[in-house]
């Protein structure tokens, strides 16, 4: 199984794309904004036609750095973002209010350097407003050419169809691997009967699908890793069992945990895309080169089978952000 193109919004994108948060927040110690560029550029001469951000990301800092090479590149890249979280005085809330979002397109467009944004996302659902307004608000900054394709970000499959039939959703994406399967409870379903493309985010399980972590306790104090409770003291020993058994099984089939984690994803629906971060370039290859791959389904199938939502332990989030999530979760 090799992975040819697939369609967001119409159009065609290597299903490989590049999530870009890591570049200015969570996982830690960042890179420098010339490694940054570097990186980015790296991505586009690899063939990487799709690039992730969100004006979270840093406060702003992501969408300054993927400016820079926009600069002399925008045609090169289907570009997303997204809005609805927002911090006031270092306390997060989520607002996807129309005047909020009309705001929030335009700081975005200018920080970014661009004229039009190809896929827009609603971050978070905002409980507060009807998810039709919102995507309205979306649809109008649509016909204004402000954004192309709407998206949503971690929402279920109700509220998927609620607001596909206000206006055509583009893209869905939710965190979805080996260890975190709610998706499956019924939004990666949705996305396929309404065609809508199926973004995964943190496909290789927060690096820990990619050989990127050993020892949480290690990792700096302000990653997020040190946060969530699958890489706490509790439960690390286990996944880290796991883990290890999912190791040798990539490295029997000659290829890298990082590529067998990725190619799991992509093949669950021709729908489906992946954006896995990084900043490392060694890394950004390494990804890349898991389209020309070709996984036997017998690999795959012990992959599901070794890691899955009954044999991993711990919550994917702590309970403070899980409050905030609408997609499906397992009781």
């Amino acid at each position: 199984m090799t992975f040819s193109k697939r369609a967001i919004g119409g159009t065609d994108l290597n299903p490989v794309g590049l999530g870009c948060m890591s570049l200015s927040q969570a996982y830690f110690p960042l890179p420098s904004d010339e490694d940054g560029e570097r990186l980015l550029n790296r991505a586009l001469d690899l063939g990487y036609d799709h690039f992730d951000t969100a004006r979270l990301y840093g406060l702003g800092h992501n969408e300054k750095l993927l400016s820079r090479v926009l600069k002399t590149r925008r045609d090169e890249v289907f570009l997303a973002s997204k809005c609805g979280i927002e911090f006031d005085d270092g306390k997060r809330r989520i607002d996807c209010q129309p005047a909020t979002i009309r705001r929030a397109v335009d700081k975005s467009l200018a920080t970014l350097g661009v004229d039009r944004i190809d896929l827009y996302y609603l971050h978070r659902r905002d409980f507060n407003t009807p998810i039709e307004e919102s995507v309205g608000a979306l649809a109008d900054l649509k016909t204004e050419g402000k954004i192309g394709a709407i998206g949503l970000s971690e929402m279920s499959s109700a509220t998927l169809r609620a607001a596909h039939a206000e206006h055509p959703v583009g893209a869905m994406q939710t965190e979805y691997s080996l260890w975190t399967r709610n998706p499956e409870l019924g939004v990666l379903e949705t996305c396929g009967e309404l065609g809508v493309a199926f973004v995964a985010f943190s496909p290789v399980a927060r690096g820990a699908l990619a050989r990127g972590v050993k020892d949480p306790s290690t990792l700096p104090d302000k990653d997020l890793r040190r946060t969530h409770p699958r890489f706490d003291e509790t439960n690390w020993p286990a996944n880290l069992a796991l883990v290890e058994q999912f190791n040798a099984l990539a490295d029997g089939a000659g290829i890298t945990p990082a590529q067998l984690a990725l190619s799991w994803v992509l093949s669950r629906g021709d729908h489906v895309h992946v954006i896995p971060g990084t900043a490392s370039i060694p890394h950004l290859e390494e990804n890349f080169e898991t389209l020309a791959l070709n996984v036997s389904q017998d690999v795959l199938d012990k992959a599901d089978r070794l890691i899955n939502q009954s044999t991993v332990s711990g919550h994917r989030y702590p309970e403070r952000l899980q409050r905030t999530i609408d997609t499906e979760d397992f009781v």
